[in-house]
C-alpha cells in the first residue's frame, strides 16, 4: 500500500505472530499485510493491544524465538527477514532499518553519555574511529536541534529534558542513515509544542534522506499531520487501510468511525461530551468469533443473520483501499453519518 507507483521497500505479507503463555496462545498479530515505499510514511493506528508495536518489533527481529511463533513473509528491499540469521539482523538493525522507541529515558542507558551511545552505533556499523564517531554524534545532535551539541554530547540522559531525549533517540536512530525508520509513539508524553517540533524534524529528515517511515500511534491528529497512508488495526488484524484522506475523511469501518467520533472537535460546541467506543478491546487469548469488533459495534444488528458474530469479514483491497466489514459498502456512509450526528447530540 503506497501513495505512489514506487516499488515497496518493505513488504509484509500475511504476518502472524503468536505467543505461547501459561494460559494459552496469544494471537498478537493475525494475518497482517502492507507495503511501504521509500520516502513514504505509513501511519498505523489503533488502541493499546491491537498489535501495532508487536508488528514492528517483529520486523526488527526483536522477539523471543523460544516462545514466539511467526508465520508469513517480511521483505526488506527484497531480503526475507523472517529466515535471516541473528548476525544478519544485527547488521541491518541500526543500519538499514532503525527504531525510535516510545520511552526514550527507558531506552537510553543511564550509565553512558548520549554521545557514547550514538557514536557506538556508528562505529559498529561503519568501522569508524572513535574520533570520527564522536564527530558524527555531534553532527547528528546538531541536526536534530540540540543546542551546543559539542558540549551536550558528554551529558547523560538524565541531564536532558524529555523532548531533548527524544531528539537524541532520533539522532541515534538516524546516525547510519537507515532506509526504514519505525517510530513507536515517539511523541507520547511530550507537550504539544515539542510534539510539533519532533514531527517537523521527522518530516525534514525524511525529505533529506528519502527514508520510509512507519509511524505507530493512537492519535489520529498526529496521523493527519504526518502520514501518507493509514492502516487501522484492531485485535491483531487490519480492519481498514487507504490514503490518509480516504481513511480520515471517508471511513469505511465502524471501528475507524468510533476512533474519529471519540476525538474532540474544534468546530462544534465546547460543552458536547466525547463519544467513546463502548466496551474494551478483545482478549487475544480468546478473541470473539466472527468480526473481532462486533461486541462493541453499533452496526452489528444492521447485518442480517448474525453474520458479524459468526463469520470473519474479509479485507478486500483495491488499489490500496479496503476494509473488513460485513456492512454493505453502499450503506456505510449514510449509516455512519447518522450515527455521528446522534452520538454528538
Amino acid at each position: 500500500m503506497t501513495s505512489t507507483d514506487q516499488q515497496p521497500f518493505l513488504s509484509v505479507k500475511d504476518l502472524k505472530v503468536h505467543f505461547s503463555t501459561e494460559d494459552g496462545i496469544v494471537k498478537a498479530v493475525d494475518g497482517l499485510s502492507f507495503d511501504i515505499a521509500k520516502g513514504q510514511t505509513l501511519g498505523i493506528v489503533g488502541e493499546s493491544g491491537s498489535g501495532k508495536s508487536v508488528t514492528n518489533l517483529t520486523i526488527l527481529g526483536l522477539h523471543d524465538p523460544a516462545r514466539t511463533q511467526i508465520d508469513g513473509e517480511i521483505l526488506l528491499d527484497g531480503k526475507e527477514l523472517l529466515t535471516a540469521s541473528e548476525r544478519e539482523l544485527e547488521k541491518l538493525r541500526g543500519n538499514k532499518m532503525s527504531m525510535i522507541f516510545q520511552d526514550a529515558l527507558a531506552s537510553l542507558s543511564p550509565y553512558h553519555t548520549i554521545g557514547t551511545q550514538i557514536s557506538e552505533v556508528y562505529r559498529k556499523h561503519t568501522g569508524a574511529s572513535k574520533k570520527e564517531s564522536r564527530e558524527r554524534a555531534i553532527e547528528m545532535l546538531k541536526r536534530v536541534g540540540i543546542p551546543q551539541p559539542d558540549v551536550r554530547v558528554d551529558d547523560y540522559p538524565h541531564q536532558f529534558s524529555g523532548g531533548m531525549r527524544q531528539r537524541a533517540m532520533i539522532a541515534m536512530a538516524l546516525v547510519c542513515d537507515p532506509e526504514l525508520l519505525i517510530a513507536d509513539e515517539p511523541t507520547t508524553a511530550l507537550d504539544v509544542t515539542v510534539q510539533a517540533q519532533i514531527m517537523d524534524l521527522l518530516k525534514d529528515l525524511q525529505q533529506e534522506f528519502g527514508t520510509a517511515i512507519i509511524f505507530i500511534t493512537h492519535d489520529l491528529g498526529v496521523i493527519a499531520d504526518i502520514a501518507d497512508d493509514v492502516l487501522v488495526m484492531y485485535g491483531g488484524r487490519c480492519v481498514e487501510r487507504g490514503t490518509k484522506k480516504q481513511v480520515l475523511s471517508s471511513p469505511e469501518h465502524p471501528y475507524t468511525v468510533g476512533l474519529l467520533n471519540s476525538m474532540p472537535s474544534l468546530d462544534g460546541p465546547v460543552d458536547v461530551p466525547l463519544s467513546p467506543i463502548p466496551g474494551s478491546p478483545p482478549s487475544l487469548l480468546n478473541p470473539p468469533t466472527g468480526c473481532r469488533f462486533h461486541p462493541r459495534c453499533a452496526f452489528a444488528e444492521k447485518v442480517p443473520g448474525g453474520k458479524c458474530s459468526s463469520d470473519q469479514p474479509t479485507l478486500e483491497v483495491v488499489e490500496g483501499r479496503g476494509s473488513a466489514c460485513h456492512l454493505e459498502l453502499s450503506r456505510r456512509a449514510d449509516l455512519f453519518a447518522d450515527y455521528a450526528a446522534t452520538s454528538h447530540n
